[in-house]
């Protein structure tokens, strides 16, 4: 059996790996006269799933914070509820955005001081298994021994795959970044209340419809970033995982963490409002690099001594079958 470089680290990450889920959000209205985006941060959703879990979103708002308010309270229930979670969780999470945006224009409809709109950034966690959603420009960031792991995509109106999706629905795109002239995200929930922005089912220039990465954590993970683009304005996604490492190495507090970067976001002159989440995955702080990387060499040394063993006895158990059977 051959077994090559990264099946060696794959093996040994996962042997007995489970992370742990330690989170802090914090939120700025910043320059702007009101606050309206919304975060959430569920650190145990055990009673939920009846296994080790746990969620966080970010909801950047716009033309009020109903929308935003609307999805911190409903989408995680929504998706718990979904028929097909958690055998097809990706599937569930799309229908939930989906139904999400359908349900707040009946709310909107009720009711016409909701009308408004909000980006979506979630992370869902089962086990090992993460999950991130994002409709809108959003980012999540994840810090692996060190280095930047991007899990999402900005959904900018000037990005050649957004564009063409609007301009074959039947919208434009302004010189200056704006859909039909009215909004500067491409996905988003809600939005109703402005003409021709939004169709049912996903029809219309502005659509609900999440971007999904999944991926399995390993003890090389050592947190998240979600963010709305308040921080992203002012920080590249590199820039902002080296800023909250240093901040965890100093105190390993997450909390503290999204703080420091929300205000090192104003300093810069962020001109929006901006929200922060640090999701830790292990009980220490993050290590020294130089630290991580040997302890990656030594693991591999050893289970690459382990593998150069078993492949030894297989042969000498062939060889002890064949001259049985030569006997």
């Amino acid at each position: 059996m051959v077994h090559n470089e990264q099946d060696i680290a794959t093996a040994g990450r996962n042997l007995v790996y489970f992370p742990l889920y330690r989170s802090g959000g914090w939120s700025d209205r910043g320059i702007r006269q009101t606050l309206e985006d919304a975060h959430i941060c569920i650190d145990d959703l055990h009673d939920q799933l009846r296994s080790r879990g746990a969620f966080y979103g970010v909801f950047d708002g716009h033309d009020g914070s109903a929308a935003a308010l609307y999805a911190k309270e409903n989408l995680l229930s929504f998706i718990l509820q979904n028929a097909l979670f958690p055998t097809s969780v990706e599937e569930a999470v799309k229908e939930e955005f989906l139904r999400l945006d359908r349900d707040f224009l009946e709310a909107c409809q009720q009711d016409h001081n909701l009308h408004s709109g909000t980006t979506a950034l979630i992370a869902l966690l089962q086990s090992r298994n993460l999950l991130v959603a994002n409709a809108g420009d959003c980012r999540a960031v994840l810090c692996r021994r060190g280095k930047t792991v991007p899990l999402s995509s900005d959904h900018a109106p000037n990005s050649e795959g957004e564009r063409m999706r609007i301009e074959l629905a039947g919208g434009t795109v302004t010189s200056d970044g704006y859909v039909n002239g009215q909004v500067t995200v491409t996905r988003a929930i809600g939005d109703w209340h402005m003409q021709g922005v939004k169709g049912l089912n996903d029809t219309g220039p502005v659509i609900a419809e999440p971007e999904i990465k999944t991926l399995e954590l390993s003890e090389d993970d050592e947190f998240l970033l979600l963010g709305c683009d308040g921080l992203w304005e002012v920080f590249t996604s590199s820039a902002a995982i080296d800023f909250a490492r240093r901040q965890l190495r100093e105190h390993n507090d997450p909390e503290k963490c999204s703080k420091a970067l929300v205000e090192e976001a104003l300093k810069r002159n962020a001109q929006d409002n901006i929200t922060v989440i640090t999701v830790c995955f292990q009980a220490e702080a993050p290590p020294d690099v130089t630290v991580v990387e040997t302890r990656s060499t030594t693991r591999k040394v050893n289970l690459e001594s382990m593998l150069s063993l078993q492949q030894d006895l297989d042969i000498a158990e062939a060889s002890n079958a064949y001259r049985r059977i030569d006997c």
